[in-house]
């Protein structure tokens, strides 16, 4: 392998996509996948090396391993991006609701987690770098779905690289808050199509504070991917990686809240967001 190489899942957009482009500008092999193959076919055409990949997919997962082990004999690293956010009060969420979003989010980050290791396992090293949240850390109204799904991505990362410990595979989670992307209104659209709003105890709140709320430009607390990028930069680069990456100012604000107030005390800010 003459360069170093990854995998990035998600990359029709947002977070997945600018990372794509800027490692591939910067030396990396980059293997950018995306579910729908009109999103593979545009990556193509701006230079990338894409491939489609759903995460719900075995089959898809040891497919794309076997095309990079083909091309490279090695992989470096995976970042497991691909992920969704499905709002809605955790009393308007059905059971398979749920499962879809742990489908996407969990279970698929775990597939490809799970295969990529017997590969690096193997080569004897690797870089595993897992997308969470700062709803993996605190939780917010209507994000139920999506906090349960992050939570579990934790857990799954904090343990892994406990069993990882006396190797040269790193683990590094992603905490990432409010970037500027397609997320929120992709959100919308999986809230529009699976809650229904009009029977809901909460369908003033959901019109007033859910519906109703734009992004800013100017907002102090969205940025841009670039925020991002960097700590993903030196998770890959770094000798020994950081566990944990906290990206944004509200990520790091509501991170140190966590730790320091209780629970009830936490909860009087939260339902303020």
């Amino acid at each position: 392998m003459n360069k170093k190489n990854i995998l990035i899942t998600g990359c029709s957009s947002g977070i997945g996509y600018d990372t794509a482009h800027y490692l591939h500008a910067n030396g990396y092999k980059v293997y950018a996948t995306a579910r729908k193959s009109e999103d593979v076919e545009r990556l193509k055409s701006e230079g990338l090396d894409a491939y489609k990949l759903d995460v719900c997919s075995e089959s898809d997962i040891s497919n794309m391993l076997n095309i990079i082990i083909e091309q490279d004999s090695e992989l470096f690293a995976v970042f497991n991006n691909a992920g969704y956010g499905q709002p809605g009060a955790v009393e308007d969420i059905t059971t398979e609701v749920l499962r879809e979003q742990f489908e996407t989010n969990l279970f698929g980050l775990h597939e490809l987690t799970y295969q990529t290791l017997k590969i690096m396992r193997k080569q004897g090293y690797g870089r595993i770098l897992q997308h969470s949240s700062v709803l993996g850390i605190i939780s917010l109204r209507f994000r139920g779905a999506y906090n349960a799904s992050k939570y579990a991505i934790e857990g799954l990362c904090d343990t892994l690289r406990l069993e990882l410990m006396d190797t040269n595979i790193y683990v590094s989670t992603i905490n990432t808050g409010p970037v500027h992307s397609d997320f929120r209104k992709n959100a919308i659209i999986k809230f529009k199509e699976n809650v229904d709003v009009e029977n809901s105890s909460y369908k003033s709140l959901y019109d007033t504070e859910l519906l109703s709320v734009k992004e800013k430009d100017d907002d102090m607390f969205t940025k841009k991917s670039s925020v991002v990028i960097k700590n993903i930069l030196d998770a890959l680069e770094a000798k020994k990686p950081k566990p944990r990456y906290y990206n944004t100012f509200a990520t790091h604000l509501l991170g140190s809240l966590k730790r320091v107030l209780t629970t009830s005390a936490l909860d009087k800010i939260l339902i303020k967001i």
